[in-house]
Formats: structure tokens, C-alpha cells, sequence
């Protein structure tokens, strides 16, 4: 199993080992479009791995900064209380590139940028670049990615 990310599609694929797509979901990546530099805001390209899947078991919206749940699960009125917040909800599959000097390593390493696939607000979720670089979906979709993807599955992103 691999996962393919396409940047002009807003969408997410799972491909079988036989190359055939088996699901498909709608995503959200960087408002700043396609890049690889620190800093950027930008979705990185390529060939990356699924490094660490984190949130296993927790609740449908379970808040995580820094990559570790708060105890807080989101609400439509915790949103409206913090409307400067990057949400980061439900699950994280955090990415690590595979190919040196353009997003593994130096200033492109994509795992040094938290680059997640991860869950974001329903309420806000559109299938449109608005994230700061991850790839947002909505919670229900995540989980049943997330209980799919074992570590170090093969994910390629494409612009």
C-alpha cells in the first residue's frame, strides 16, 4: 500500500500493491501551494515515508499541540473562542522525506518542518489550499486512513 497526494486535485488516494487506487479522500494543503524550504508554508514534493502515527484510540477531534493530545476535544465553540488557532485534531501521520537535498536533510527536511497529514475542524474543512503546509482532512476520513496505514508506508506527493 502507498498513499499519493495530488496537489492540483486536493486529494488523497490509497493505491493497492497492484497500483490500483482503492479509496480516495478530499484534502487541503499549503495556501502557499508547492516548496520544500523551511519556512515556506509551503506542502512539500516527492517521495516521503509515514514516520510516526500518532493518536491511536483517541476520541474523534482530540486536540494535539507539539504532536501530544491536550485533553481538550474540539467543539465548534472552542474554535470560535480561538479563531488564531492552527487546529490539529483527531490523528497525525507524520511525514519524512526519502530524497536528500530536496526534502530530507538541511533546510527541506521535511519531518524538521512537521509536516503531518492531519485532522482539522470539519466545520472549516474545504478541499482547497488553505493549510500552513500539512495536508488537513476531515476527522471521520483520517481515522479510517489512519487505521489503514501501517509506519513507514510509502507516500508521494505531486504538484
Amino acid at each position: 500500500m502507498k498513499l499519493r497526494v495530488s496537489l492540483p486535485d486536493q486529494t488523497l488516494e490509497v493505491i493497492d500493491d497492484a497500483g490500483r487506487v482503492t479509496l480516495a479522500y478530499p484534502v487541503s494543503t499549503a495556501a502557499n501551494g508547492a516548496g520544500e524550504e523551511s519556512g515556506s508554508f509551503c506542502t512539500p514534493r516527492g517521495r516521503h515515508i509515514v514516520r510516526a502515527r500518532i493518536g491511536a484510540g483517541l476520541p474523534l477531534g482530540s486536540v494535539f499541540v507539539a504532536r501530544r493530545p491536550t485533553g481538550e476535544i474540539y467543539t465548534p465553540e472552542l474554535g470560535e473562542a480561538q479563531p488564531a488557532r492552527d487546529w490539529i485534531l483527531t490523528r497525525i501521520l507524520w511525514l519524512s522525506g526519502k530524497e536528500p537535498g530536496y526534502n530530507r536533510l538541511g533546510s527541506c527536511d521535511t519531518m524538521r518542518r512537521y509536516i503531518y497529514i492531519h485532522g482539522t475542524p470539519d466545520e472549516c474543512f474545504a478541499q482547497v489550499p488553505r493549510s500552513h503546509g500539512c495536508i488537513r482532512m476531515r476527522g471521520e476520513d483520517l481515522v479510517a486512513l489512519f487505521d489503514q496505514v501501517p509506519i513507514h508506508a510509502p507516500v508521494e506527493i505531486i504538484a
